[in-house]
């Protein structure tokens, strides 16, 4: 098997942790072998953060709305929709519905892309509370936050992966 073929397998395997960004996988399999699943999550971490400013945004706005229309739509990726739910953000009564497409809304208009979290093992308060004060934070503060949550997201998939 060539090199190529190595990458395109491990593309194909591990492309959809970094929602949409299949680049990520094939960057990071330059950084390879890992010693374990923590280790490949830290290369695309890694990659992630030596990655052309527009790249980096480009990842963010890869990211659904939490509880948007892509969610209510049944168009999340499995891991998004699994991700939200268990969260409860599938569930929401309607003042927390509401709560979230202003917050969805305001941070758009703000900072130009969704707002992203680490959802697992936060409850909807905590993250309604992380949004909101995260909107006090400079366009530069909340990409640099925004990679840090997608790493986190990261190292959760990895970590989950068969």
């Amino acid at each position: 098997m060539s090199a190529a073929t190595d990458r395109e397998d491990f593309t194909l395997r591990f492309g959809h942790v970094a929602e949409g960004s299949p680049w990520v996988a094939r960057a990071a399999w330059e950084r390879g072998p890992f010693a374990d699943r923590a280790a490949m999550a830290e290369a695309f971490a890694a990659v992630i953060r030596a990655a052309p400013p527009e790249r980096r945004l480009a990842l963010i706005r890869a990211h659904p709305d939490l509880a948007g229309r892509a969610a209510r739509a049944g168009e999340l990726t499995p891991e998004s929709a699994g991700e939200q739910a268990s969260a409860g953000l599938d569930r929401l009564t309607p003042a927390d519905l509401e709560r979230v497409a202003r917050l969805n809304t305001g941070y758009r208009e703000r900072f130009g892309f969704p707002f992203v979290i680490c959802v697992r093992g936060r409850s909807v308060a905590e993250i309604l509370a992380a949004g909101e004060e995260r909107l006090d934070n400079s366009p530069e503060a909340e990409q640099a936050a925004a990679i840090e949550e997608i790493a986190a997201i990261i190292a959760l998939r990895h970590a989950d992966a068969p």
